[in-house]
């Protein structure tokens, strides 16, 4: 296998936790998102989608999103178990982990890349440039406010994002929240369960990496 990872990025962090967490050392090429390395003719050859994480299966499939990466590696090494055990435990874990996506992932995203100066005409990445629309940074960040509380609420209650363990989903929450720095979000002082499982999965190894 072949790993295509970039150290400043959240997406490819998801997949260098995961890999972590099986206790996997998978051959890994780094691209810097900084230098435009995604955009580069090598790096298209590899995925025209112009975006990282990539993972080159050993079938000589290649796997372009986070979601296929976490899939072909549950399968291939189910032990520890990060996408649930029983079909309740698979389908809690998929819905929440879509849920941070589009609540917490994706507004940090709009509010990052339609005013960061580095993202100028590249508000949605990949290979087509487009402008920086303002407005959508004033409503992601009004968004990652609610997904803070959405968090509060759901850890009040739960141990784990997606229920009694440690999976994809918690690995997919820790990595927005702690990227929501880039906008200058915080878990406010006053969401003590939030910041308790916060500081939970930051002593775990795969969250130094």
């Amino acid at each position: 296998m072949l790993f295509y990872d970039c150290s400043t990025a959240p997406n490819p962090r998801r997949a260098r936790m995961f890999i972590a967490e099986k206790g996997l050392d998978i051959e890994t090429r780094g691209i810097s998102i900084g230098k435009g390395e995604q955009l580069s003719d090598d790096f298209r050859a590899v995925n025209p989608n112009a975006t990282v994480p990539v993972l080159v299966t050993d079938e000589g499939s290649t796997l372009t999103e986070n979601l296929g990466i976490a899939a072909y590696l549950e399968a291939r090494f189910p032990e520890p178990p990060l996408m649930g055990r029983t079909p309740d435990e698979k389908g809690q874990v998929l819905m929440w982990n879509s849920i941070v996506e589009q609540q917490g992932g994706m507004p940090v995203a709009e509010a990052l890349r339609n005013t960061h100066p580095a993202f100028a005409d590249r508000a949605i990445p990949g290979p087509v440039n487009h402008a920086q629309i303002p407005e959508l940074a004033q409503r992601g960040s009004t968004r990652v406010d609610h997904f803070f509380s959405l968090l509060e609420q759901r850890l009040s209650e739960s141990a784990f994002i997606a229920g009694s363990d440690f999976t994809l989903a918690d690995i997919s929450t820790f990595v927005f929240v702690d990227f929501a720095r880039v906008i200058k979000k915080r878990i406010p002082q006053e969401n003590t369960a939030t910041l308790a499982w916060f500081d939970k999965i930051a002593s775990r190894p795969s969250a130094q990496l």
